[in-house]
């Protein structure tokens, strides 16, 4: 019976974080970066990043592969309450699952990877995400605690988030990383409000992310077909930066929907040059 009752609790605690419960009187702001966790290993990490998330006025975690799986109870114990006050948990198989939905991404990273990207700490990537609050949602990826982030993950990467910690002790701990980043957040968020007439005007709804992956995947199924991709084992780096250089345009939906037109149309040909296919 005691054995049953014990269960029944686990249950019930990590059930309201699986339904998403929100309470209080003053939830975060829905526009608000999203904060990414790439297979990340340790259930204590998670409930303490869940935690700092919730102490700055952010509730949107997303988990890609965790280790353990999830609900983890080493996590409902290290986040405090943070679920039951509204941070909600997604997991998901894939990043690019992840990111739907995103329009602007921060990868933070120890190392640059020798890709030319706009790179900056912090307090410089949460003034992106603030310049970008109507201009859709922007995410902060973390990776995880053994290796970091993979090289695919950073291509696709707006913005590299890099700290000025000491050379001879860089170690860092996962949810103290995103701790970092969310106490800067929280000067913009909760210390002041944007000003709406500073926010860029005059383009297109961003892109998001799961737009500009179809995008890259109609790009790269044309590159393949015309043989671009030689030798065969370069083929994933010769795509990841592809992908890094295309990311920089910035691109909105309109500019997505044009790209895809003009492949399509090189792929295909016009009038007299267009090319019947049997697929």
């Amino acid at each position: 019976m005691l054995e049953f009752l014990t269960v029944a609790c686990i249950w019930q605690r990590y059930s309201r974080a699986d339904r998403r419960v929100k309470t209080g009187k003053t939830m975060a702001d829905h526009r608000s970066p999203a904060i990414i966790l790439h297979s990340p290993q340790l259930g204590e990490n998670i409930g303490a990043a869940a935690r700092v998330m919730r102490n700055f006025g952010m509730t949107d975690l997303r988990l890609v592969t965790p280790r353990d799986g999830w609900p983890n109870p080493a996590a409902e114990t290290m986040s405090a309450g943070a679920f039951e006050a509204g941070v909600t948990v997604q997991v998901f198989e894939t990043l690019q699952e992840a990111l739907e939905g995103i329009n602007w991404l921060a990868a933070a990273t120890a190392r640059m990877r020798g890709m030319e990207k706009r790179v900056g700490d912090a307090s410089e990537a949460a003034e992106a995400v603030s310049e970008r609050l109507d201009s859709g949602k922007s995410a902060i990826m973390f990776g995880g605690e053994k290796s970091g982030l993979p090289n695919d993950a950073v291509a696709v990467a707006d913005f590299l988030m890099t700290y000025p910690v000491d050379t001879d002790f860089k170690s860092l701990n996962l949810a103290q990383a995103v701790c970092v980043f969310c106490a800067e957040w929280g000067k913009i968020a909760i210390g002041a409000r944007v000003d709406a007439e500073d926010v860029k005007a005059g383009l297109g709804d961003p892109a998001p992310r799961d737009e500009l992956y179809r995008m890259f995947e109609h790009f790269e199924d044309e590159l393949e077909r015309a043989g671009y991709f030689f030798p065969p084992e370069k083929t994933a780096l010769m795509k990841d930066n592809l992908r890094a250089a295309l990311i920089r345009a910035d691109w909105t939906r309109q500019e997505v929907q044009t790209f895809r037109g003009a492949i399509k149309a090189l792929a295909l040909g016009r009038g007299k040059a267009r090319v019947v296919r049997d697929d």
